[in-house]
């Protein structure tokens, strides 16, 4: 099958895995699911790609198990077809992703997220709507990710600014309109009519309909050109010229290891709390796309009280990967040294780095220094990828001392 996907488009866009209502060998892929695929077979994922040559070719590897876990494992050998729509931009695959998972409701989407912790963009219903992101329902989703949502919705608003939560109709402009994100309905700077406009170009994007939006603004900036109104009608012609030009800089390469990965690139990090042996935990906690995700921290008692934090982490880390239904990670942080990276080693081969510290329990070094050649710092102006190593490590830290603190306050109440 490998050997098979050279022809996939290094571009943008959205691929889906169906399985037949005839079970088939798995097959070439093709262009342009359509109403016809839910007819012909079950649509059993989706998902977007910066490019989808390589994006879906990394589901034919050889330790898919290992990379990706039993899930995705499960959802290849019931998959007999994958097909794809191209897109111009990141931007529309992100998009077109989440209105396909909306339409399909593919299993394999639902899976990996609880309808609770999807991202939402909600419109609200007022004279100046306001827009803005919310967990579990809103108007236009579900996005897996908010990093990538929130990204999205700056690139959108440097087009169309609109009014978020902050800003009140108080008078007198915001911060966003003072730097252009708000169009002033705050203070009065533009028309109820005209602001509406906004609204429902954004509408119609977030429907995946931006050449409804060009149109629309063809249309307005000749309007405009008739009246003279030249200045206004330049401000429409750099709108569309903006449509026409997405880059989509910040979700084209967020600095996550190599890419990132449509099922959320994910960083586990573990910790071990005690008090000279006594109430010994363990605890899990995940930060994926660079954002914590409470919603899957795990804790763990460790069965015997132990005064040796290599053999707490291999108890932790044992019981986890026990657990099959959990997601795999991307990448393992634990805290320590290269004791605690042999440990994780001989579990699993999934990459892992560790976090040392100094007499102040400040992060000081990450080893290896680098992660798929990525050097790697604790310095807090490096990349994200950085960051989100060091926001799982404290993440850890934390919760493992909350976990310890709550077994022993209530020993002490015994």
């Amino acid at each position: 099958m490998r050997l098979k996907l050279d022809h996939l488009p290094d571009t943008p866009g959205v691929y889906y895995f169906i399985r037949s209502t005839s079970p088939q060998p798995l097959s070439l892929p093709r262009r342009g699911v359509d109403s016809r695929a839910a007819s012909g077979g079950e649509v059993l994922y989706v998902g977007k790609a910066t490019s989808l040559y390589d994006r879906v070719k990394s589901y034919f590897l050889k330790d898919i198990l290992v990379t990706r876990g039993p899930k995705v494992q499960k959802m290849l050998e019931e998959a007999d077809r994958v097909e794809f729509k191209e897109t111009p931009s990141v931007l529309e695959a992100l998009i077109l992703e989440a209105n396909e998972i909306k339409r399909h409701q593919p299993i394999y989407n639902s899976r990996e997220k609880d309808d609770k912790s999807y991202n939402f963009v909600t419109i609200t219903d007022e004279d100046f709507p306001k827009i803005f992101i919310t967990r579990g329902s809103g108007d236009y989703g579900p996005y897996p990710h908010s990093g990538e949502l929130r990204e999205a919705l700056k690139i959108i608003r440097k087009i169309f600014p609109f009014r978020d939560e902050k800003c009140k109709l108080v008078g007198k402009p915001c911060f966003n309109a003072q730097i252009g994100l708000c169009p002033g309905a705050c203070a009065g700077w533009i028309s109820k009519e005209d602001y509406r406009k906004n609204i429902r170009n954004i509408k119609l994007f977030f429907e995946g309909k931006k050449e409804d939006v060009i149109k629309n603004l063809e249309k307005e900036m000749k309007s405009l050109a008739k009246e003279h109104k030249f200045e206004e009608a330049d401000k429409i012609k750099k709108k569309i010229f903006a449509l026409d030009h997405i880059q989509d800089i910040a979700l084209i390469k967020q600095d996550l290891g190599s890419k990132i990965y449509d099922l959320g690139f994910r960083i586990e990090a573990y910790d071990i709390a005690h008090l000279s042996g006594r109430e010994v935990v363990g605890v899990m906690t995940v930060v994926e796309d660079g954002e914590a995700n409470r919603s899957q921290y795990r804790k763990f008692k460790i069965k015997a009280d132990k005064n040796d934090d290599t053999k707490n982490l291999k108890e932790v880390l044992s019981r986890r990967f026990n657990h099959l239904e959990w997601h795999l990670p991307d990448l393992i942080v634990v805290d320590g040294g290269k004791s605690q990276l042999n440990v994780v080693r001989k579990i699993t081969k999934i990459p892992a780095v560790a976090v040392t510290k100094d007499e102040h329990h400040k992060a000081k070094q990450i080893i290896p220094k680098s992660h798929k050649g990525r050097t790697l710092s604790t310095d807090s102006q490096g990349p994200t990828l950085d960051k989100a190593i060091l926001l799982a490590n404290a993440e850890a830290h934390r919760f493992a001392i909350n976990y310890h603190r709550l077994l022993r306050n209530k020993g002490f109440r015994i």
